[in-house]
């Protein structure tokens, strides 16, 4: 590594505080504490690639962990590990979906608008899908790519485009979900696969990008379907579904404007000049003007220290404080989860205190009871002694 790849390095461990973005809003004081501890921690390590150094991706690991830093540091570089592994780059920057039209006929899907807080609006219509045509056209291994693509479309483009349309940080997205006519018998081995691989992708690699999501038209045969499905979910994303039946308008239209709502679901848009709804990527995402103010400098993250000098030997120094910090965090972090255990087995050996003292005590109940036992028997046998001398 050379002198300068040196000092980069460092100028950029040194860093204190992550930067804010125009259109972040009020942070919470104790997630950014959170946040920056996490990013020292990945800093301190050299585990923190700077396409990954945001402060809402590093919110993202946290809040699915529940704000555990040593489980969100985990989950982070298991996240690194698959992009890795899975090439997902190359995906993002270079993969053809060709058969993006003809999948679209057989299984009805796509982004439409924004919900009511800015958010982008994706709608399946799965109860529709013609699932041996789809396997015709593609393969799973295909679709999985295709979805990554998306995912990594979404995080890059819609999401920037959309903070610019509703001036507020956006990072996920509303979903609705029409299963109208799905239910165990229709929904077959290679469907399984495909929305196991897909739920274990989005909820790994892809956490918290999911706002809610609005499952309508489940009648009885998807209900059953459910129970399985959902044994796939983590308890948080489950936290953000709606399972409705056909009575769904209201609360969707609590979340949605009609004029973002298709006319099938029981909005006001045709979009009829471009093949329908579902065939056009609706949103601030396809507004150039939108596309470029996302992209421009006022719009990025800016660093408050940038702007100070320091030498190679500041640099340095100022980074091993830094180090210590970050290993001063994690002892902290394996102290506090050692002195959680320490309380339960505390509790766990009063209780087992009391248990014992019960026992003792009616074991001596127990022994009591026998001697007693005992002498009734040997009062019998002495008065049957007794009788028999008389005879």
């Amino acid at each position: 590594m050379s002198f300068r790849s040196v000092e980069q390095l460092l100028r950029r461990n040194n860093k204190t505080k992550i930067s804010c973005s125009v259109v972040d809003g009020v942070r919470d004081q104790k997630e950014e504490q959170y946040v920056q501890s996490l990013r020292e921690l990945l800093l301190s390590s050299n585990q923190l690639p700077e396409k990954f150094d945001d402060y809402h991706v590093l919110l993202r690991f946290l809040r699915m962990r529940g704000f555990n830093i040593l489980e969100a540091k985990e989950m982070f570089l298991n996240m690194l590990k698959w992009r890795e592994d899975c090439s997902v780059d190359t995906i993002a920057n270079d993969f053809k979906f060709e058969e993006y039209d003809a999948v679209k006929r057989c299984y009805p899907h796509g982004f439409h608008g924004v919900d009511r807080f800015g958010r982008p609006l994706y709608i399946e219509r799965i109860g529709l899908v013609d699932l041996s045509k789809l396997m015709q056209v593609t393969s799973i291994d295909r679709y999985v790519k295709y979805h990554i693509s998306e995912q990594e479309r979404t995080i890059s483009v819609r999401y920037p485009a959309c903070s610019v349309a509703a001036k507020k940080h956006i990072t996920s997205t509303t979903a609705i979900l029409d299963v109208k006519g799905l239910g165990m018998n229709n929904f077959s081995k290679s469907a399984r696969e495909m929305f196991i691989e897909i739920q274990k992708i989005d909820s790994n690699y892809y956490p918290e990008t999911l706002n809610q999501l609005y499952i309508i038209n489940a009648g009885s045969g998807f209900r059953a379907l459910w129970k399985v499905l959902k044994s796939f979910m983590e308890a948080r994303t489950l936290a953000k579904i709606q399972v409705l039946g056909t009575n769904y308008l209201n609360t969707i239209l609590e979340a949605v404007d009609p004029s973002n709502l298709p006319d099938f679901l029981g909005g006001t848009c045709t979009c009829s000049a471009t093949g329908g709804c579902l065939l056009q990527d609706k949103g601030p995402w396809t507004d150039p003007e939108m596309v470029r103010a996302s992209k421009e400098p006022s719009a990025r993250q800016v660093d408050s220290t940038s702007g100070r000098k320091r030498t190679l030997g500041m640099l340095l120094k100022e980074n091993q404080v830094d180090i210590d910090r970050s290993e001063n965090i994690q002892q902290k972090q394996v102290n506090e989860q050692i002195s959680e255990k320490i309380r339960e087995l505390e509790e766990c050996a009063a209780q087992t205190k009391e248990t014992l003292q019960a026992l003792i005590c009616k074991q001596q109940e127990l022994a009591s009871h026998i001697e007693q036992l005992r002498k009734i028997l040997r009062v019998s046998a002495d008065k049957k002694g007794n009788i028999q001398n008389l005879k």
